[in-house]
């Protein structure tokens, strides 16, 4: 742990990192929202190039840091930040693979609870299933935020994978019967370090391909429809932010 940080990956100072950060899996886009979206943005973070920013978004503190891929890594980075540098809540914004015959690559989705094959909540010892969900206000502020700038956005549940290449290749369809709109790989562990922390997460999620028409954006489109996610999620950390 270094003398100056609190933290053991993240090089910040308690009161270099606000309330609450923005969190994409790449850290390039980390860089790239800060520069696009905040004002007068600060590097607090180059450890093992995991990029982190703080500046203001309408008047506002905000951050944002990569937390690259899986629910190991995601976790490693929101545990140290809610722990040691007093954030109050974590906004993931990533892509998903959708599943659901009513979702299309360009949509949004608003995670209101993740299932998962990932083990990483045996830690907690908890008497039964816990099923990690986001954080109430959070999620009302995110779907307010996506009516008022006119960006389709579908709440409900996605899977968490700890596999990028399923070898199981029925389970897809099985995680379509159950109502489950799309697959990504981190949200679970993101709420369930929340839950344990008693602190606040959401993820809202771009649609970037369907797994089962094999629909997917082009490197232009991904950009555009990014930006809209990017867009519903500083909405919602300006609105969550005092």
């Amino acid at each position: 742990m270094s003398s100056t940080s609190p933290s053991e990956s993240i090089a910040a100072k308690n009161g270099d990192v606000a309330k609450c950060v923005l969190m994409p899996g790449d850290p390039l886009r980390a860089k790239f929202l800060a520069e696009k979206y905040l004002q007068n943005p600060i590097c607090f973070n180059t450890i093992r190039n995991m990029l982190g920013y703080t500046g203001t978004y309408n008047g506002k503190k905000i951050s944002v840091m990569g937390s690259g891929m899986g629910v190991p890594s995601i976790c490693i980075y929101a545990y140290e930040l809610f722990k040691f540098l007093n954030v109050d809540s974590i906004i993931r914004i990533g892509s998903a693979g959708a599943l659901s015959d009513e979702i299309k690559p360009r949509d949004v989705i608003i995670a209101m609870g993740a299932s998962t094959n990932s083990n990483y909540d045996a830690q907690y010892s908890f008497p039964g299933k816990l099923a990690p969900t986001a954080s109430y206000s959070l999620l009302k502020l995110a779907a307010d935020a996506a009516e008022k700038l006119n960006i389709k956005a579908s709440v409900g549940q996605v899977f968490t994978s700890d596999t990028f290449y399923n070898a199981n290749s029925t389970a897809a369809a099985q995680f379509r019967d159950m109502g489950i709109l799309a697959v990504e790989m981190e949200t679970s562990g993101l709420y369930w370090t929340a839950m344990n922390l008693h602190k606040k997460a959401l993820s809202i999620l771009t649609v970037s391909d369907h797994i089962f028409t094999g629909e997917s954006l082009t490197a232009l489109e991904r950009q555009e429809s990014f930006a809209e996610m990017m867009e519903v999620a500083l909405e919602t950390a300006w609105q969550s932010v005092d």
